[in-house]
């Protein structure tokens, strides 16, 4: 009778650890679809507005062509993933992309769509409010809320080497030594250094703004590159690291 009762309860303990299994494993499945879902609907989307756009002007044009860079980086990333973080990577490195889009159907007057979702990092970063200029090593550099001639190269905002560059157009694209490390980044950093602390941080909305650039550079920059901001781009793969409306 012992035996039959500890049998029982030896099968009931193995029938409990199996289902949990079970749960667990069919969770973890639903959330990679889920996760793969959403990267393709994003991936798509932007796939649609790059093929679909053609610039007008020089902003214009270089904002699709930077959305068209992510477009490819996110399709490579696509093709090599198979878990949800790598799946949520290309729905970040999509929706970056949607950003670029975004801003070039502003710099030609159409209707930019509906709003992208935010994050953190483009939080912190703020976006520039006003018209800037600085010089860094013998060269002028401007940044604008608004796109032009001068003010070409657009950056939607986020967190690099560590430190916020806040959303705007710029006369050069200045973080992009930030992003590739080494010897150039240190131009990057002081122009970075100058354009806030040089103007103020009521320049540029940010949470985090001026606790960022009050102290200037001098804890130097973080290997790496923040989530959220130009999230593994590298050219395409995992190196580096919603739904919404119709146009």
């Amino acid at each position: 009778m012992e035996l039959l009762l500890i049998v029982l309860v030896i099968g009931g303990l193995l029938a409990l650890v199996l289902t949990r299994g079970r749960g667990r494993a069919t969770s973890a499945q639903s959330q990679l679809g889920d996760a793969e879902a959403e990267a393709r609907r994003w991936y798509e989307r932007l796939g649609g507005q790059v093929l679909s756009l053609t610039g007008s002007d020089d902003p214009s044009k270089q904002a699709l062509a930077d959305a068209a860079e992510r477009y490819t980086a996110a399709g490579s990333q696509l093709e090599q993933a198979s878990t949800a973080p790598q799946y949520r990577l290309v729905s970040d490195t999509a929706l970056e992309g949607l950003y670029y889009v975004r801003a070039a159907r502003t710099a030609m007057g159409m209707d930019p769509g509906p709003e992208l979702p935010g994050s953190a990092e483009r939080s912190r970063a703020g976006s520039l409010d006003a018209e800037q200029s600085v010089d860094v090593e013998g060269r002028s550099v401007t940044g604008s809320p608004q796109p032009s001639a001068q003010n070409n190269h657009y950056y939607p905002g986020g967190m690099v080497g560590g430190r916020p560059v806040p959303a705007g157009w710029y006369s050069e694209p200045w973080w992009k030594p930030m992003l590739l490390g080494g010897v150039g980044a240190f131009g990057g950093m002081m122009v970075a250094s100058a354009l806030f602390s040089g103007f103020g941080a009521a320049a540029v909305g940010g949470d985090a703004m001026a606790a960022d650039m009050g102290g200037g550079f001098d804890g130097g920059m973080d290997p790496g590159m923040d989530p959220g901001m130009d999230p593994g781009f590298d050219g395409g793969g995992f190196d580096g690291g919603g739904l919404f409306g119709d146009w």
